[in-house]
């Protein structure tokens, strides 16, 4: 056991846990000042739900001894066996414990995304049944999968160094999901759904920003040479991202704005994050950039499907994480990873082709379980609310509460 390595992902853990917070303030901002408190803590309260899951079922899902390539058993149900020893299959110079706590970060900060989807029209307790399933039959099992010992795309050879599959790409097609099933908001079309507090994204967008390290840096699981790679790709592909997004935006709207920056390095970083610790500075930055071009088309694509995802979590995430995935399999390099692959403008086409593999496995399981969950538990329990309700607001409607007393 390393303690540089254990303290390294400890650190990693708590910037990980901090996104989610941030992830509250940047979504917080996005909604109008009716919905703020309720759609902040749809996002805080998964700390718990998903915390309390992972110890008793998810992490045994995800990780636990293998059964045919698809699940993990649930013999390490309630941490049974997890102990502060190193694994022999995870993470061998850090404590199981710190590699469960690491891995439970992950966890929890993934259904939050889909929340930006459908903001400002889903009440709380079927939002908490959704979650607590979603996290269990959607996250967990891809999981297991790609980074899980046995799982069927990581025998096969697909890689995901951070989350692209296992964080992006699911929650966006949960998303797309959610949207088709939910509807759009009240008046959508019709009305302005200007965002009420863009001071308050851009702090949720550094918050993300900083927390991105451990995310991407961490998943080295080890404070070495990789983790260093991952590091600094990680920032390459934020600050692309963000460049080209106020790029197109000038093009095409002869304007910059403060919420297309915010989005462009969010872009960025979701689309960086299944490559970070694969691709050297320069790879990074075309990475960045394509995510800067590509996730701002189809952010502006989303209105002609008439799709109402609030806060674009179908183009950034989504898009952004299948994107990265798929860029993995062009611009990895052993020259910077030798624990890695090469991608096709290394020599190694075949790999290209099995990152596919993945995207759609993925893309396509989650989505197909999201929509029956989203449907069964709205039939059941009605996840949209009211008209009334609506109109008068998450806080006011749903908890009793108003973000701003004037």
């Amino acid at each position: 056991m390393n303690k540089a390595d254990t303290a390294f992902v400890l650190a990693s853990a708590g910037l990980v846990l901090l996104m989610t917070p941030g992830l509250a303030l940047f979504y917080g901002g996005m909604v109008r000042k009716k919905n703020v408190l309720g759609t902040i803590l749809q996002s805080l309260i998964l700390i718990s739900v998903v915390s309390i899951e992972w110890v008793y079922v998810g992490y045994s899902m995800s990780f636990g001894p293998d059964v045919g390539g698809v699940i993990g058993n649930l013999s390490w149900f309630a941490l049974n066996g997890v102990s502060n020893t190193p694994s022999p299959d995870y993470a061998k110079t850090i404590p199981q414990t710190v590699f469960m706590i690491y891995q439970c970060m992950f966890a929890i900060i993934t259904p939050a995304l889909i929340t930006g989807a459908f903001a400002e029209r889903v009440r709380f307790v079927p939002f908490l049944v959704f979650s607590l399933c979603w996290a269990i039959f959607v996250y967990n099992p891809v999981c297991h999968w790609v980074w899980g010992k046995g799982g069927w795309l990581g025998n096969i050879g697909v890689l995901d160094f951070a989350g692209g599959l296992v964080v992006h790409a699911t929650c966006g097609a949960a998303a797309l999901a959610g949207i088709l099933v939910l509807g759009p908001r009240k008046g959508y079309g019709r009305t302005s759904f200007m965002p009420h507090n863009l001071p308050m994204t851009m702090l949720g967008t550094g918050l993300l920003w900083f927390g991105w390290f451990g995310f991407n840096g961490g998943s080295a699981l080890a404070a070495d040479e990789i983790a260093a790679t991952a590091f600094v790709a990680t920032h390459l592909g934020g600050m692309a991202g963000m460049l080209l997004w106020v790029v197109m935006e000038w093009l095409f709207q002869k304007k910059v704005t403060t919420l297309g920056a915010a989005s462009g390095a969010i872009a960025g970083l979701a689309t960086i994050t299944p490559t970070a610790g694969f691709v050297g500075p320069n790879s990074a930055i075309v990475i960045g950039c394509l995510a800067g071009v590509v996730c701002f088309l189809a952010v502006n694509a989303k209105a002609r499907f008439g799709l109402d995802d609030s806060l674009d979590v179908v183009g950034i995430h989504g898009v952004g994480g299948i994107v990265g995935t798929l860029c993995l399999g062009l611009f990895a390099s052993t020259s910077v990873n030798p624990g890695g692959v090469n991608g096709l403008f290394f020599g190694n086409s075949a790999q290209f082709f099995i990152q596919l593999i993945g995207v759609v496995a993925v893309a396509g399981y989650a989505f197909l379980v999201s929509w029956i969950l989203f449907k069964v538990i709205h039939s059941l329990l009605g996840m949209r609310l009211a008209d009334d309700a609506e109109v008068e607001g998450l806080d006011s409607a749903e908890h009793s509460e108003t973000a701003y007393n004037n």
